[in-house]
């Protein structure tokens, strides 16, 4: 899907076709598309397609006629029957008087920017545009790391009550988007530091500020990103704990339950041997069964008080 866009008065409208200061949105692209924009705008197709491969990693190429930032992305996906977040390309072309963008999915960082909720956005700067992009990404990789957090809060106050093995499912799937976040959140990094030196791409004096701050936005990501991650392998370490405790604690009371059983099961043993009822005690006393059973009673209570005591129960 191609869609093209062009502000005027930072109000936004919709094209027909390619013409000057205009932005070219490339939603999922098919070949015939990418070919068409790639000999309108004389671009090359692989790098039109580049962002379409889910494996490629983010990088600026400063070709003759046109420049390419490709970066990483948050979005989200199903897995595991339930949505979590991972990370994909987005591609960003500049040319002399247009702006090119590609990804494979609409994006929420570009719905933004279409619904009019970007100040001082305008497709006439297109560096500005790009750097309002970059700062986007930023602020949907907090946005979406803070729901990160949010889920691990809820695991963690399910640790003391009832842990299920979802728990721990849920707990390493997050830990996993986490380490897709860093991964992409350093690349990105690597992208941003090298737009500060290239010199050749035009920008605005105020453009440097806004870069500055997609620059710090960035960084402030990956410290969350990293904060976070450690906080849920403190959580991780937690719930074992917590697990381990519970088995010692089954494991406890079984050996207490035991000791008692053994009780009655010894007397019994012992008044069940074939020797003359004279050496057996209570063998000819009346009632001697009954009493037999109450100090076989009063035996495993006091077991029962003593182990309470030892706190084995």
């Amino acid at each position: 899907m191609i869609k093209f866009f062009k502000t005027d008065n930072q109000v936004i409208y919709n094209e027909n076709e390619i013409g000057e200061n205009v932005w070219v949105q490339m939603v999922n692209p098919t070949e015939e598309e990418c070919e068409t924009i790639s000999n309108s705008l004389n671009i090359d197709v692989s790098d039109i397609k580049a962002a379409l491969d889910k494996e490629e990693s983010s990088r600026i190429e400063l070709e003759d006629n046109y420049t390419l930032i490709l970066i990483d992305i948050p979005t989200s996906e199903i897995r595991h029957k339930k949505r979590l977040y991972t990370s994909i390309p987005l591609g960003i072309i500049l040319t002399a008087n247009k702006i090119v963008t590609v990804c494979v999915e609409d994006t929420p960082v570009l719905k933004k920017f279409i619904k009019g909720q970007v100040k001082e956005f305008s497709t006439k700067k297109r560096m500005r545009f790009v750097y309002q992009i970059l700062y986007q990404v930023a602020s949907v990789y907090q946005s979406n790391l803070r729901t990160i957090d949010k889920r691990r809060k809820e695991i963690e106050e399910n640790i003391g009550t009832h842990t299920e093995n979802e728990d721990l499912i849920d707990l390493h799937e997050l830990e996993s988007t986490l380490v897709y976040f860093a991964t992409s959140l350093r690349a990105n990094g690597v992208v941003f530091d090298r737009l500060t030196r290239y010199k050749k791409i035009e920008q605005y004096p105020e453009d440097s500020e806004l870069l500055e701050d997609v620059i710090i936005e960035n960084q402030q990501a990956v410290e969350m990103t990293s904060i976070y991650h450690n906080i849920i392998n403190g959580t991780r370490e937690l719930m074992s704990s917590v697990i381990d405790n519970r088995l010692s604690n089954v494991m406890k009371f079984l050996t207490a339950v035991t000791i008692v059983l053994a009780i009655p099961t010894v007397v019994s043993g012992i008044y069940g041997m074939n020797v003359n009822e004279e050496w057996v005690p209570f063998a000819n006393t009346p009632y001697g069964f009954f009493i037999v059973c109450f100090i076989t009673l009063l035996l495993c209570f006091i077991t029962i008080l003593i182990l309470k005591k030892k706190k084995m129960l």
